[in-house]
């Protein structure tokens, strides 16, 4: 199974779209799925359902620095990679949804009980989502 369709598949099994981007990732950098989806666990819906950034990009940058992250104190050449890794993501991401901001790309601020409700009425999460979590993945394999 293609990553792509292993994140989606993940997601829509009912993981947050940041468990679906790491999970999907992370046993090629040594992290196994269940631990994947642990340390992703509190990011979906924009941080704790708080509308942030959108858990599929957070997914995205812990998959960034499970690559190019910074190991040692004096290693600046990494951090420095890694920051510009994360800058050319988010402007992939943004040119094809105009936003990293879950409550931006749902229209809808989840952090509210107005707007979680309206996201539930909609189901944004199974219409929209996914989208989500398939571009962040698709731009994860282009640039890494």
């Amino acid at each position: 199974m293609h990553t792509v369709d292993q994140a989606v598949a993940c997601y829509k099994e009912g993981f947050s779209c940041a468990q679906a981007v790491l999970s999907a990732f992370g046993p090629q950098f040594g992290l196994d799925r269940e631990m994947a989806l642990r340390v992703a666990g509190a990011f979906g819906a924009g941080i704790a359902r708080m509308g942030k950034t959108c858990g599929a990009v957070s997914g995205a940058f812990m998959v960034i620095g499970l690559k190019y992250g910074k190991t040692k104190a004096d290693d600046d050449d990494a951090r420095e990679r890694t920051y510009a890794v994360v800058g050319e993501f988010m402007e992939r991401f943004i040119s094809r949804n105009g936003s990293i901001i879950c409550k931006d790309l749902l229209g809808h601020d989840l952090s509210t009980p107005e707007g979680l409700l309206a996201v539930r009425e909609k189901d944004l999460s199974h219409t929209l989502c996914p989208k989500f979590v398939r571009d962040a993945v698709e731009i994860l394999e282009e640039i890494l």
